[in-house]
């Protein structure tokens, strides 16, 4: 993806980012401890959710597929860590009632955070008013408590403009955050996609979040983007209101370089939830 100059220079400036101790106890506050495979089980999202409570703090929500948030609910109870799960997910292909309804009966389940899939397929094909009937009635769902994350599957764009108008438009839809990826398709999260998005939130001055998903397993990985989120908005503007990593194998690198050995908790179902590959993330 080629960006304009004063991004690239941006992202020049960050590419070479190594994480610390601190650094790492940072980004594990700003992780949603993610398990998106197709063969999750009540079990293993309950050894996720014994992980989501480190010993260097909390991560910010766990992310479930929507019938595993009752499950998650239950394990995480009193622990302060959200519940995030996926609507009109991976595909993007629902229809406005039907990502309404999913979203509803998600938040009834105590799911506190929404990622909803843009329709991406249909905004590249020229759609405009389709798509974000689908981010708005996700936005009305969600009413005002819980947060709205829009997927824009960045990896499928086939120019950095077209993407950056999905963004403005998902904005002026009511998105909370805009995040880069399912997981499923690749390219996943992409410094330069990051840089864009980043830049739509700076230019918007509206409290909008970012989060990047989607194949960032490693502390030095997480260091980059939270590098070029200082670049882009400022010192200090990545917190767990503003920014968020959505993986399921990252959590172990930065235990290890935040002096917390691996991070592999209790054994009990950790290793298949730690499987990026299968996960999407």
């Amino acid at each position: 993806m080629k960006l304009p100059a004063d991004l690239q220079r941006a992202l020049d400036t960050t590419t070479t980012a190594k994480a610390d101790a601190k650094g790492a106890g940072r980004a594990i506050g700003l992780l949603d401890l993610t398990s998106l495979n197709d063969d999750d089980t009540d079990q293993t999202v309950e050894a996720l959710c014994k992980r989501a409570v480190t010993p260097a703090g909390k991560v910010a929500a766990v992310c479930v597929w929507p019938r595993f948030v009752k499950t998650a609910r239950k394990a995480l109870k009193g622990s302060g860590v959200k519940i995030a799960t996926v609507v009109n997910f991976p595909s993007g292909e629902a229809d406005a009632a039907v990502v309404a309804a999913e979203a509803k009966a998600a938040i009834k389940d105590g799911a506190t955070e929404i990622d909803v899939v843009l329709p991406y397929r249909a905004f590249i094909d020229g759609a405009r008013t389709q798509p974000m009937n689908v981010i708005r009635a996700c936005r009305e769902a969600c009413g005002t408590d819980v947060t709205m994350k829009v997927i824009l599957e960045s990896g499928c764009f086939p120019d950095p403009e077209l993407l950056a108008w999905a963004a403005r438009d998902a904005i002026a839809a009511g998105a909370d955050f805009l995040k880069t990826s399912t997981g499923k398709v690749q390219p996943a999260a992409t410094l330069e996609a990051a840089a864009l998005l980043l830049h739509v939130i700076h230019e918007s001055g509206k409290p909008v979040g970012f989060k990047a998903a989607g194949g960032i397993r490693d502390a030095d990985g997480a260091a980059a983007y939270l590098a070029l989120a200082t670049a882009i908005q400022g010192k200090g503007w990545a917190k767990p209101d503003t920014f968020r990593f959505g993986a399921s194998g990252l959590l172990d690198s930065l235990l290890a370089t935040a002096g917390h050995g691996g991070g592999k908790g209790d054994g009990k179902g950790g290793g298949a939830v730690a499987q990026p590959a299968a996960a999407g993330y």
